[in-house]
């Protein structure tokens, strides 16, 4: 059994009721119905409830005339992103950055919350990348329904019509293959990151782990922008057909 943190512990001492009501929605039954709560899900949960009191006291301090450093921030992102997605070819941005602002900042925040000593990276347990990969999966083929209708189904069959009968196995298969690469790339990555800095700290003295979680920073960054950068791609593909030029 992996180790129980205090969050999660805190879950299952007053809440082990809830937690099994919500698995049994789902169909699903815990290993231990005293202990239904694990660590990746109370870390997510904890995560989402950071970044909503965050913005909650983002959007209570918003000004034109003088914005906070966190405004800043946000604002630094959003025209990051922005500018990243008109680079591979998004048109009408405005109708894509939400999700992959939401993407990025959600994967960054969950990245990061492993360096603090008393929680885990919920990026480090496989379930999580797999449900983001399906999600992105699922959004991008919807917003190329929504940029080009049932045309957007054309594209499978590839250019020529006469090839039709290859090129629709192959597109699906490199379509289905898509969410299996997100998630291995992001799970893969935090995984060796969060054992490196375990491994270390463990090993020499309190100071010089400084050196890996810095390590660990720069990886984390990294691997929420390629997840939104590949995220962003797809839409730029799946949405390029519904424009003349």
């Amino acid at each position: 059994m992996e180790h129980e943190l205090w969050l999660t512990a805190l879950f299952n001492n007053y809440l082990a009721g809830l937690g099994n009501a919500i698995l049994s929605l789902v169909g699903m039954h815990a290993e231990n119905p005293t202990r239904p709560w694990q660590n990746w899900i109370v870390m997510e949960l904890f995560v989402v409830a950071l970044l909503m009191i965050l913005v909650a006291v983002l959007r209570s301090s918003l000004s034109v005339e003088r914005p906070g450093s966190i405004q800043h921030l946000f604002e630094e992102i959003y025209g990051f992103l922005d500018y990243q997605s008109h680079e591979v070819g998004i048109h009408h941005t405005e109708k894509y950055i939400n999700y992959f602002g939401t993407l990025f900042i959600f994967i960054l925040a969950m990245n990061l919350i492993g360096i603090i000593p008393a929680f885990e990276s919920p990026t480090m347990e496989p379930a999580v990348p797999a449900a983001l990969a399906v999600c992105t999966f699922l959004s991008y083929n919807a917003m190329g329904l929504g940029a080009n209708g049932i045309k957007y189904l054309a594209h499978f069959a590839g250019p020529v019509w006469w090839m039709a009968w290859l090129m629709i196995p192959i597109e699906i298969i490199s379509h289905l293959a898509r969410p299996l690469s997100l998630t291995v790339r992001l799970y893969g990555n935090m995984f060796a990151g969060e054992q490196v800095i375990s491994v270390f700290l463990g090993l020499v003295k309190p100071l010089v782990p400084v050196i890996f979680m810095g390590l660990h920073v720069f990886v984390a960054l990294v691997q929420a922008y390629v997840f939104t950068a590949l995220a962003m791609i797809y839409v730029s593909m799946a949405t390029a057909h519904g424009h003349d030029a």
